[in-house]
C-alpha cells in the first residue's frame, strides 16, 4: 500500500469519502511495480472542478515519483469524481506495467531471441 497520498483540491474540497476511495484505488498501485521499487513511492492527486455554469465537471491528475526520479502521470476529465479515479488508476496501471517490462531484463522483448541464437 502506498503510504504517502497528498490529496488537494482547485475550486473543489474533497470529501472524506472521496479521499478514503482515493486512497483505496491509488494505494493499490504499488503492488504491481518492480520489488526494488516499491519503497518511497508517493502520489499526488489533484482535483479541480472546472465549468460550473454548464453543470460540474472535474479533471483529475495524479502523479507517482518513483525511486530513480521517474514520474508516472495520467489526467482525465470526468462528470464524476470518484468515475474520474478508477479511469486514473486504469492509465496509471498502464503506465506502471509498461516501466516493469522496460525495467525488468527477464520480462523485455526479444530476450529470448539473444539467448537461442543459431549459427
Amino acid at each position: 500500500m502506498i503510504e504517502k497520498i497528498e490529496i488537494t483540491g482547485q475550486n473543489y474540497k474533497p470529501t472524506d469519502s472521496f479521499r478514503k476511495y482515493a486512497e483505496k484505488r491509488i494505494g493499490k498501485l504499488d503492488r504491481y511495480l518492480p520489488k526494488g521499487y516499491k519503497k518511497d513511492v508517493i502520489a499526488k492527486i489533484v482535483v479541480t472542478e472546472i465549468d460550473k455554469t454548464h453543470g460540474n465537471k472535474y479533471e483529475i491528475s495524479a502523479a507517482m515519483e518513483i525511486l530513480g526520479g521517474k514520474v508516472i502521470a495520467a489526467k482525465d476529465e470526468s462528470s464524476n469524481v470518484f468515475a474520474g479515479i478508477d479511469i486514473i488508476e486504469a492509465k496509471l496501471m498502464g503506465q506502471i506495467r509498461r516501466f516493469k517490462l522496460e525495467t525488468t531484463p527477464h520480462l523485455r522483448k526479444n530476450v529470448f531471441k539473444k539467448i537461442f541464437k543459431r549459427g
